[in-house]
This record gives C-alpha cells, sequence and structure tokens, in this order.
C-alpha cells in the first residue's frame, strides 16, 4: 500500500454537517503519525457552513500542534459557471491550502460544457492549490482538456476517498481522470475528506483504486514528507516548508 504522510482535505464541527473539533482532528494525525493536516472547512455558500470570520481567524492558529504541521485552509465553492467563489481573493492569498470543489448546494448541476468552463476559468486562478472531489459524476466534465489545464496551471487533483464511498456511481469517472493525469505528469493528492475525527486519515478506497492503476507514487504529493515539502515549497511557492517545521 502507498505510504500516506498527510491529510490535506478535513472537516470539523464548525461546518455544521461534521462532528469534531480541529484539536481531534490533530490528535488523531499525531496518532497516525502525519506530519500535517490541512484544516479546511467549508467556504460560507454552503448552508450550515462556517462564518467567514471562521476561515479569516485561521491566523492565531499556531503552526504546530501535537508535532502536527497544521495548515490553514479551506473548501472554497465555485458559486458560477466562470469560476466565481465565495471567499474572497484578500483570505485566499494568505490561506496555507486552498481546496475549491463544486457542491449542488451552491452550484446546480448543469452541462458537461458548463462544468468544463469552470474548471478551465478556475485553473487559472493563482490561489487555487487543489481541485476538490473533481470525480463526482454530477459535475462531468471534458477531462483532457482540462487535466492540460490543470498541468499548465499547476493545480494539484484531488483523489477523494469519501467520492469512492458516498458516490460509488463516480468511481469510473475517477479512474478516467486517473488515467489522464497520469498521462500528463498532474500531481494528485490523496484525502479522506473526513466529517469525523476517527476518519482523518481513511485514504483505503483511494489508495485500492490507485494501486490498481500503477499509479506512479513520485505523482502523489503527500506519499513522502518530502514530495509534500517540494509540492507545497516549490510547486505551489507556499512560504513554509513541512521538513524544516516537523
Amino acid at each position: 500500500m502507498i505510504p500516506i504522510v498527510a491529510d490535506l482535505h478535513t472537516h470539523t464541527h464548525a461546518s455544521q454537517h461534521a462532528y469534531s473539533s480541529l484539536y481531534e482532528n490533530i490528535v488523531i494525525a499525531a496518532r497516525k503519525g502525519f506530519c500535517a493536516l490541512a484544516n479546511t472547512d467549508h467556504g460560507p455558500a454552503i448552508p450550515d457552513s462556517p462564518h467567514i470570520w471562521n476561515i479569516s481567524k485561521q491566523k492565531k492558529l499556531p503552526a504546530m500542534v501535537e508535532g502536527v504541521r497544521v495548515l490553514k485552509g479551506v473548501e472554497a465553492n465555485i458559486i458560477d459557471y466562470n469560476g466565481k467563489l465565495d471567499v474572497d481573493y484578500s483570505i485566499l492569498e494568505w490561506l496555507d491550502w486552498v481546496i475549491v470543489s463544486m457542491h449542488p448546494y451552491t452550484l446546480p448541476p448543469a452541462t458537461v460544457q458548463a462544468h468544463t468552463n469552470a474548471w478551465l476559468a478556475i485553473a487559472q486562478n493563482p490561489y487555487v492549490d487543489m481541485i476538490g472531489h473533481c470525480g463526482d459524476l454530477r459535475f462531468a466534465f471534458e477531462i483532457e482538456p482540462v487535466i492540460k489545464a490543470f498541468k499548465e496551471h499547476r493545480k494539484i487533483v484531488e483523489i477523494n476517498n469519501n467520492t469512492f464511498h458516498s458516490r460509488p456511481e463516480s468511481r469510473d469517472n475517477y479512474v478516467s481522470i486517473l488515467r489522464y493525469c497520469m498521462e500528463y505528469e498532474v500531481p494528485v493528492a490523496v484525502s479522506s475528506d473526513a466529517h469525523f475525527c476517527t476518519d482523518v486519515g481513511n485514504h483505503s478506497l483511494a489508495l485500492a483504486v490507485l494501486e490498481e492503476l500503477k499509479f506512479p507514487p513520485k505523482l502523489i504529493i503527500n506519499s513522502t514528507v518530502e514530495q509534500l515539502d517540494y509540492y507545497l515549497h516549490q510547486y505551489r511557492r507556499k512560504p513554509f516548508r513541512i521538513q524544516s517545521q516537523s
């Protein structure tokens, strides 16, 4: 099984459909020997999401807790098919980790072309780090041109474990996305999308698919501490280093 050293998509009870505190998530990450954990509660367009202040006040969080590097982040929502987000750039620009996702609560599923246009616009957003659970069949898009755009604009594609559990019909679509990621050497990150602390680091379904495809570990950014450090500090040009903090 491919080793994973960080969970880059987790939620706390600030998103009211999640049920654990940030500290509880960190404790589980520490028990699993993770070097980092991204705190990525939903942007404010989701009905029971935290107030925008919850995101902006993350500046007060310590960089390290229980030996785990805490990445201050958000899962922002795409709110129109031109790629508009529900979190202002003035916040996105200083966050450690920015995921963007399509959710039917904030963006009604439309056509393949509309979904494609939205992802092509998002690819050009300099503040976006990771493309959230894009295997979701409800938001099917033209895969090859979008993956090529992610390559050009240095985006990381999330392999979301929760999708394989909650939307198993999307598996084949995710496999197609992964094949194009391999062809164009687009990096991916494996994540839990945990909504309860015991699910932090639960990547088994995602890893099984990656193993089946013989997906190259060198393209999985959180498979080693060194790769995570490289992809954050140099590939995404974040102002911190995982290794120097751990």
